[in-house]
């Protein structure tokens, strides 16, 4: 699963606008990855005051910053694709300039990942992997899927 943790100082995301950074992160990787929606999780963290530095010096401006760590094995053009959408999807739902937006990706060996209680498959491996699961759990996951 890419988990994708938000992390912003210097201001508030309203309920709103974490739904729609939510829903517009998960959309993302959906599309650039191919991967089902229900993969993705994201997680929001508000820096206190006083707790971001860079270069040794305390940030004042607003800053947000998403850490997303993604099952290895997607193509340079791909990933290249994922982090240029990111970025889109955070300035949009922040009204942030380019300069305050951070995005890293992080490669997983999906044989190093267990997510709703197994091991995940290598990219482009999901449809099987999904065939695979217990019927209860197939339906809890179509339950998340993004239509």
């Amino acid at each position: 699963m890419p988990t994708y943790i938000v992390q912003f100082s210097n201001f508030n995301l309203s309920q709103k606008q974490k739904n729609s950074l939510a829903n517009d992160i998960s959309n993302t990787h959906s599309k650039f990855t191919g991967a089902n929606s229900f993969f993705a999780q994201v997680i929001f963290q508000k820096n206190k005051k006083n707790s971001h530095f860079m270069g040794g010096k305390l940030v004042k401006t607003k800053e947000i910053f998403l850490n997303g760590q993604i099952r290895a094995g997607r193509t340079p053009k791909v990933k290249k694709q994922l982090i240029l959408g990111l970025r889109k999807v955070l300035i949009k739902n922040t009204n942030l300039k380019k300069d305050f937006v951070w995005v890293y990706l992080e490669d997983l060996l999906p044989d190093q990942m267990i997510e709703y209680g197994e091991v995940l498959p290598k990219s482009g491996q999901e449809k099987k992997w999904f065939n695979s699961l217990t019927p209860s759990l197939k339906k809890r996951l179509k339950k998340m899927e993004k239509r």
